[in-house]
């Protein structure tokens, strides 16, 4: 249940990705004509340049799309997530409608993920039935040992109360899988939630332990006792979250690698039957194990002596109702959606059924329907232009590598060394995850999702102790967005990225530069972020600076998270800029190599001339401005602040093209404008 962590992406070697939080990074229509590329129509150009250039690009577009009912936040991500969904629906109403899929194909899982879930009389009709067996054994504790064997069978299963187990490249040797440990257990998104004294904070658990109530009420309880479970899970839960890690303690890739094996994991935890657990979800390589956080794994097998075995069955069977929620009744599914979706992120109204099915198809099999995806929507020349625009980006980058005055030669080299091994995908895997062992049936739509979590633990399990896989992707093709791997040492872009407003086919390479050119040089730029910069080449975690050069760097990321600090949202809160860092150093160096790029790409050409009545400076900056825009919720807003390690949108924008030279030369920017920066309080990294 714990919000701060993904297992299948950590798998996937920790990948970094462009956005989180939504699946998509849009724009509006489907215009791809140079000319129709930017729009004015968007602009406020009664907001100065030099005050605040997100308004200025955004302006009117923000005041005339307000956010819809469905949603916490409205943007151009949302509106390509809007025109994904019509995609995958068409490929899903096929799909579904396949009576002759043969038993046993992708199609037939595909047909039968989709219509369990969208079959909302037989969900009705099974109310919470389908939790019944688990939901038993849970109520049969009366032992330690029943605690524990019920953590096996939900580990097993694909639900992870307490911790998270996956499999991981490790981190001092990256072409071998190990098995790995992360903190967890937590049924708010982050520990704060739970510690904080702030009001939001005592607001989100009062909401929290109500919610708690309800649910318990629906599955059968009294409410007095009801009430009294919600304390009992509370209690639990803000023990654990007392010995969580921080986020910002969780960024320090160092700190959070600590490897052992089967004996060091029972000397740091010895409140668990380990050789039980991992014989439990067959798992028989326990010579190294990365635990992620040592402190929070001694706790929490401590609690489960300390902790009464009555309590536990009441936070074991709220973990389980919680997690299942959403495959369960309309009664379930509401109260769910009441408290993380409107409480937490302020959404008025639960986004359609099929666009929910539509979700966790994509998910559960996620490369089933992302080659049915490429199949229909990918065009073959979009891989090759990408393919130009990364080499020409790669060479921009080692230009501004070479160009550095801050580094020296001997960490130079390390650097364009690094950069000349970094990996690129686009599109789609050249090799599909087969899915022949999962079963897909129509029992209901409870065990379809069961099945699909648990066959991705079978896959994880399985590739603990093997040479890793470097074919693999971390995202699906119909996924929007766009990731870096540190481990891998790679930048993948997925085939639903490759679109407006970050590509368009027919534009001029201003446009595609201020948006897929930074997208492409802000994943590249991850390799040399404060977490990507303390990986080689090969995607170990070494440290290959020279130690004048890592204080120049820290000296130089100091002012960027100064900035970020300073940048204010809902008049009394700010961006986090130690929690931000390696997005902002992303978004920074993107935007500095893209440039650069584009200025190689034009190759003489006048860069004065105008589209659309703006010069290509001003398409280039405007570009990746209206990339970035989006209307959003103040308890989203809030939620993010203390959750996410992207900046908000208009920080995005603002707080990074007021540190590049060229965007005062191509809008006149003067000291007098309320934004203007000094030269030499500018932040300038890579």
């Amino acid at each position: 249940m714990n919000f701060s962590f993904n297992p299948s992406l950590m798998a996937a070697a920790g990948i970094i990705a462009l956005a989180l939080g939504t699946s998509g990074c849009g724009n509006t229509g489907n215009d791809k004509k140079a000319g129709a590329a930017l729009s004015a129509t968007n602009m406020d150009t009664t907001v100065k340049a030099g005050d605040d250039f997100y308004r200025y690009a955004n302006g009117s577009w923000l005041k005339n799309n307000p956010i819809p009912a469905e949603y916490s936040r409205y943007g151009a991500f949302e509106v390509l997530e809007e025109e994904n969904y019509t995609q995958l629906k068409t490929i899903l109403a096929e799909a579904s409608a396949d009576k002759n899929a043969a038993e046993g194909s992708v199609n037939q899982k595909i047909r039968d993920f989709y219509n369990s879930g969208m079959d909302t009389v037989k969900i009705e009709k099974n109310g919470i039935s389908p939790l019944k067996a688990e939901l038993d054994q849970i109520n049969a504790f009366t032992t330690v040992a029943d605690v524990q064997k019920m953590l096996v069978l939900e580990h097993a299963s694909g639900n992870y109360p307490l911790f998270y187990l996956y499999s991981s490249p490790d981190e001092k040797n990256s072409n071998q899988v190990i098995a790995a440990t992360y903190q967890g257990g937590l049924g708010l998104p982050d520990r704060d939630y739970y510690l904080g004294t702030d009001s939001r904070s005592k607001e989100i658990r009062a909401s929290y332990l109500k919610h708690m109530a309800k649910m318990f009420v629906l599955a059968g309880s009294a409410p007095d006792q009801a009430a009294k479970d919600a304390d009992v899970v509370m209690k639990i839960e803000t023990e654990l979250a007392t010995i969580s890690s921080t986020r910002l303690e969780l960024r320090d890739p160092k700190a959070n690698y600590n490897k052992t094996d089967l004996a060091g994991l029972e000397k740091m935890a010895p409140g668990i039957d380990w050789k039980g657990y991992f014989e439990g979800i067959n798992l028989h390589v326990t010579n190294e194990i990365n635990i992620g956080q040592p402190k929070f794994m001694s706790g929490m097998a401590k609690m489960i002596t300390t902790v009464s075995v009555a309590d536990w069955k009441v936070y074991f069977r709220w973990d389980l109702i919680n997690s299942a929620a959403s495959s369960l009744s309309t009664d379930f599914d509401k109260e769910h959606f009441a408290f993380y979706g409107t409480v937490l992120s302020g959404v008025k109204e639960q986004r359609p059924r099929w666009k929910r099915m539509i979700d966790q198809t994509s998910s559960s099999l996620g490369e089933a329907v992302g080659q049915l995806y490429v199949q229909k929507f990918f065009p073959p020349e979009a891989k090759k232009r990408m393919v130009e625009l990364v080499n020409n980006l790669k060479v921009s980058l080692g230009e501004r590598i070479n160009g550095l005055a801050w580094m020296t030669d001997i960490t130079k080299k390390e650097a364009q060394a690094k950069l000349a091994k970094i990996n690129v995908k686009i599109g789609y895997p050249d090799k599909w995850i087969d899915y022949s062992t999962l079963t897909i049936g129509t029992e209901s739509y409870y065990t379809n999702n069961k099945n699909a979590r648990q066959f991705e633990v079978n896959r994880s399990i399985a590739k603990i102790g093997k040479p890793v896989d470097r074919s693999e992707w971390g995202m699906t093709p119909q996924t929007i967005n766009a990731y870096y791997s540190p481990n891998m040492n790679e930048i993948v872009f997925p085939a639903a990225i490759l679109q407006p407003p970050f590509f368009f086919m027919d534009a001029d390479d201003a446009v595609n530069y201020g948006a897929i050119g930074m997208v492409i040089s802000h994943e590249m730029t991850h390799g040399f972020d404060d977490q990507g910069r303390q990986y080689d080449k090969e995607g170990n975690l070494h440290d290959w600076w020279q130690t004048e050069d890592s204080k120049n760097f820290e000296a130089k990321t100091k002012v960027l998270v100064d900035q970020y600090d300073s940048y204010k949202i809902l008049d009394s809160l700010h961006v986090d800029g130690k929690l931000t860092l390696g997005e902002n150093i992303a978004d920074l160096g993107g935007m500095n190599v893209a440039y650069n790029g584009l200025q190689k790409a034009l190759n003489g050409k006048n860069k004065d001339e105008k589209i659309d009545g703006f010069t290509t400076d001003q398409r280039f900056f405007l570009s990746y401005a209206q990339v970035w825009r989006a209307n959003i919720r103040d308890e989203e807003t809030m939620r993010r602040l203390k959750e996410d390690v992207h900046s908000p949108g208009d920080a995005r924008v603002n707080a990074i093209v007021y540190n590049i030279p060229a965007f005062y030369t191509a809008f006149n920017i003067q000291p007098t404008d309320k934004r203007y920066i000094a030269p030499e309080n500018r932040a300038d990294i890579w």
